[in-house]
């Protein structure tokens, strides 16, 4: 068994942080999940709470996932970054690789949350 760990949830749409948190409780009761409903306060919250993985939402208003994620990569290169996203396009995700991000498609099922998690379940 692992250590609880802290995981950061970022998107502005309330109902899709709760259906993540909801998955990852499921799976890790004792883990901590905090909460973001933008870039801005995914910094801010990140900082701290220094997070053992980010799930971060693409298309927010004001700072996007993207640019919050590269903020946050420059800040801890070795913090593992998800983008949850319905926003497929290939530009996004060959970006997403660029910048060492996991990239998981919405709409969030257990399934992919379980998969996402189960380096950090690992170690």
């Amino acid at each position: 068994m692992t250590s609880p760990k802290t995981i950061l949830i970022v998107d502005d749409s309330r109902v899709s942080r709760m259906v993540a948190r909801n998955y990852i409780s499921l799976l890790h009761a004792d883990w901590t999940i905090e909460e973001a409903a933008s870039g801005e306060e995914a910094l801010l919250k990140a900082r701290s709470m220094r997070p053992d993985l980010v799930l971060m939402d693409v298309n927010m208003p004001g700072m996007g996932g993207i640019a919050a994620a590269e903020q946050l990569r420059h800040e801890w290169p070795a913090v593992p970054i998800s983008l949850l996203t319905a926003n497929v396009q290939t530009a996004t995700r060959e970006r997403a690789t660029a910048l060492g991000l996991g990239f998981v498609e919405k709409p969030i099922t257990e399934a992919r949350i379980a998969s996402l998690l189960a380096p950090l379940s690992e170690g």
